[in-house]
């Protein structure tokens, strides 16, 4: 039996599949509890009914981004496991970035069939560990966070600017990080002026930063807010329809 028969096996599924359903009764639960206070405040049916359908909506397509990326994760770690993380708690482009940083340092890489046990034991671990961090700061700490977060400054900011000044620095921080992987990767490819190097992920690079830009020009310049919901999920299939061309 293979790695990914294991890795696709009954066991596996049955175990995620019972976490993935019982978060799933729990948004039912928490979704008729909601109701019911609505009705409780005495809010406009209608409205209701309008402010679900429209969150229904417009939760489809920023989900095919996530589908993506279980389908991405699939041929390495298995469908359970990329199902679980990415239905629970984990984040698309945490969890891609995690397992691909964690398959390099183990000397493999997703995609191919290099993978064993023991790796995907490390790259799941490594997955879970540091994602848990979140939950725990949240249960210490996110009373007097939201408190100082309501909170004003004496210049009339919000006390959570900083929050978003430090989240932003490590975006970007990342993303650096690995577009200067793949600058190094193609110019070690002797591919600075010959073009032989691995170009392909620059490339994918610039087309998903270009499709971003466009939803972002739209968004905040037309006022087609809405389509901040979608905006992941577009430039991902962009730049994954650019590496099929490419790489084609």
């Amino acid at each position: 039996m293979s790695i990914l028969d294991q890795l696709n096996g009954s066991a596996l599924y049955l175990i995620c599949g019972g976490i993935v359903a019982f978060i799933a009764v729990v948004c039912v639960v928490f979704l008729i509890r909601a109701w019911r206070a609505g009705k409780a405040l005495g809010m406009d049916p209608v409205r209701m009914k309008r402010a679900v359908a429209s969150s229904a909506t417009f939760s489809i397509l920023p989900s095919v981004g996530i589908l993506l990326g279980v389908l991405a994760l699939s041929g390495s770690l298995g469908t359970p496991w990329p199902w679980l993380r990415l239905s629970v708690i984990g984040a698309l482009h945490y969890e891609t970035q995690v397992a691909d940083a964690a398959a390099e340092q183990l000397g493999i890489h997703l995609g191919s069939d290099q993978m064993t046990t023991q790796a995907f034991s490390t790259i799941a671990l490594l997955m879970s560990v540091c994602i848990m961090w979140g939950m725990i700061l949240s249960t210490l700490f996110n009373r007097k966070y939201l408190s100082r977060l309501q909170g004003r400054s004496p210049s009339g900011k919000s006390a959570g600017g900083f929050g978003d000044q430090a989240m932003a620095a490590m975006f970007i921080g990342m993303v650096s990080a690995y577009i200067g992987s793949y600058i190094g990767a193609f110019i070690s490819g002797n591919g600075l002026f010959t073009f032989t190097g691995d170009w392909t992920p620059l490339m994918v690079v610039l087309v998903s930063a270009a499709a971003m830009a466009v939803f972002t020009y739209f968004s905040e310049k037309k006022g087609l807010s809405w389509l901040d919901n979608f905006s992941i999920a577009g430039s991902m299939l962009c730049g994954m329809l650019a590496a099929v061309i490419i790489g084609h």
